[in-house]
């Protein structure tokens, strides 16, 4: 397989007719190699049009999927973020190039393994991988410092977005998740407005596997 024309033909036939337009994205899709954070035994499947098992009974976003909401999460970089679900590092890598720092926070030990090693591997150290639960938020709830993320993005399902999260972004921070029940789950846009105003933007109807602990959240809905 000629590797380069692979992802070449991933961004132009997968991530471009699915609204994935901004130029740092689209750059960034060929500077952060995927093939470096695919476990070994499905790398042939990196550049293909289908999500990737995970350890855990986990699994990686389909390559559109990322890059669609990496572009919504539109991170600077002067930002600080946190991830919930670091899964193989790559979500992970592609916001540490676009951002100032990223705590990523995982919750299944062979996946964080796996994350700080790619990570360490790819010579990103701009990124802390914490092993815990962060699917109610990653606060003082867990023994964490109270810290306010200018992104938070969600890689894994969830079937509504706790209350925990709205409360750690800064003013004029966003939120991105995807959110809902089966058949029908949407990817959203949560921009926290001013100091109790949220606005919401749904961006595209999809399916992803719920976080691990997402089912003992509060029936809090947002």
């Amino acid at each position: 397989m000629n590797t380069e024309q692979a992802r070449f033909n991933m961004i132009e036939q997968q991530i471009r007719p699915w609204n994935v337009l901004a130029l740092d994205v689209l750059e960034l899709l060929s500077v952060v190699r995927r093939e470096a954070f695919v476990p070994a035994a499905y790398r042939n499947l990196a550049f293909f049009d289908t999500e990737i098992p995970l350890p855990g009974g986990e699994n990686m976003f389909a390559p559109k999927v990322e890059a669609r909401l990496l572009q919504e999460a539109a991170v600077k970089k002067h930002e600080d973020v946190l991830e919930i679900g670091s899964g193989s590092g790559y979500m992970a890598a592609l916001l540490a190039y676009k951002g100032r720092h990223v705590t990523t926070v995982e919750i299944e030990p062979a996946l964080h393994a796996m994350a700080s090693a790619n990570l360490a591997a790819y010579g990103i150290i701009n990124v802390d991988v914490q092993l815990g639960n962060g699917a109610q938020g990653w606060g003082k709830e867990n023994g964490q410092p109270e810290i306010e993320y200018d992104v938070i993005m969600i890689s894994g399902g969830l079937p509504f977005l706790p209350d925990a999260f709205l409360k750690q972004i800064k003013v004029g921070g966003r939120i991105v998740a995807i959110l809902g029940e089966a058949p029908v789950m949407t990817a959203q846009v949560i921009t926290r407005t001013g100091d109790q105003t949220y606005d919401t933007r749904i961006v595209f109807d999809t399916m992803a596997r719920y976080l691990q602990a997402a089912t003992e959240l509060s029936h809090f809905r947002f």
